[in-house]
């Protein structure tokens, strides 16, 4: 839904609010503890970030995509772990079903993933498929009306929270790479799903990954998602929307980073004067704020562009490279400017300078997205040249 520009102000304006009086201030305390405290959930059930991209049909928001990459800027602005709490279930989470899902499906899981009521995860990693997601090994082998789903997913988010899991499992071994691969919706309570311990991690602190693993676990037909072997075409679809989402986040966090350099500067002194005003020191700002600009055009003419119906598979992939290495660029610069003070944990700059290097990772490394815009570039000139 196209949000008119008087209810997007308020929507925006809320969630800036929430995040700087709210969240801002529990920054260190969540890198400490690696915890989400209850309170901040329940105030983002509140708000209806849960539900941002799930039709109103259903209790969502029904955000439109440059609407809630507006959203997602603004939730940028603090530690990535708060945007992850119902990251999974505005994107990759969700996406499957609203991209896909048939109507009683929607109609059973939806509303539960719109309110936060349900926690659900994207199961697509796996120990010996990562970048190379058409390899996956995890199987679902047809028994009359169900599907026996076995194997491990690797780094999924959230899943210790996590009710529901979209789960890629190949159901035709003898199809090669991703024709055989179909996607399925598997509920936590199932009898042989399992969830590992949290990983330890560099960075984003409070926001959780673990291992799920599939013991012979008997999916009703009734859960699978589009038809036998479409598993890739519902994955792609959804990286599609989360790499622009992920790419409003990074941007985000270096509007923040590029203010906190310019406070810093002004407040520093060194050589009988603050260091913002040494040229050299400015120049670190300057290009970080060129690139957060440019990186923020990219974000929402794409956006724009897929309201507007176009496919936008080249345009995502790019953003998302640039986004995602712009905001480590960023972060690094940061450091510089802050010195030393930079490096130890009070200030928070090597915080963020930890939470950034994971957006190069996942919904697509640097290398894929790399892969995927000159596949499409070559496509389109084949085309044109045929």
């Amino acid at each position: 839904m196209a949000f008119d520009a008087e209810i997007r102000k308020q929507l925006l304006e809320t969630v800036r609010r929430f995040v700087s009086e709210k969240c801002v201030p529990l920054e260190a305390q969540i890198d400490r503890e690696d915890e989400m405290p209850q309170s901040i959930v329940e105030e983002m059930k509140t708000l209806g970030l849960f539900g941002l991209a799930v039709p109103e049909v259903y209790g969502g928001l029904d955000l439109d995509m440059e609407t809630e990459c507006l959203v997602a800027l603004e939730l940028g602005q603090t530690s990535p772990a708060f945007r992850s709490v119902a990251g999974t279930n505005i994107g990759i989470g969700s996406q499957a079903l609203v991209l896909h899902g048939d109507e009683a499906q929607k109609n059973r899981w939806l509303p539960g993933i719109a309110s936060g009521d349900f926690i659900a995860s994207f199961a697509l990693t796996e120990p010996e498929a990562g970048s190379d997601a058409a390899s996956v090994r995890t199987k679902a082998v047809r028994e009359g009306d169900v599907y026996i789903l076995s194997g491990t997913k690797r780094y999924i988010t959230n899943a210790n929270k996590a009710d529901l899991f979209t789960v890629m499992a190949r159901t035709d071994p003898d199809q090669p790479g991703a024709k055989g691969v179909s996607a399925f919706i598997v509920p936590r309570n199932l009898k042989g799903v399992s969830v590992g311990p949290p990983e330890r991690k560099m960075g984003q602190q409070g926001a959780h990954i673990c291992d799920v693993n599939f013991d012979q676990v008997r999916v009703p037909l009734d859960h699978r998602i589009a038809g036998e072997g479409e598993g890739f075409k519902v994955a792609m679809s959804v990286l599609d929307k989360g790499r622009l989402h992920i790419s409003a986040v990074c941007t985000g966090m270096a509007e923040r980073l590029v203010r906190e350099m310019v406070r810093y500067g002004l407040e520093r002194r060194q050589f009988g004067k603050p260091i913002a005003q040494h040229q050299l020191v400015q120049a670190l700002i300057a290009d970080s704020q060129a690139e957060a600009y440019a990186a923020r055009c990219m974000v929402l003419e794409t956006a724009r562009r897929r309201d507007a119906g176009e496919k936008v598979t080249l345009l995502a992939s790019s953003t998302k490279l640039f986004a995602s290495e712009m905001v480590g660029r960023v972060a690094d610069r940061a450091v510089q400017v802050f010195g030393g003070a930079g490096y130890v944990a009070d200030y928070g700059i090597e915080r963020f300078y930890r939470d950034a290097r994971i957006f190069r990772l996942y919904e697509g490394t640097s290398q894929i997205q790399q892969i995927i815009i000159a596949r499409e570039l070559i496509k389109a000139a084949e085309k044109d040249m045929l």
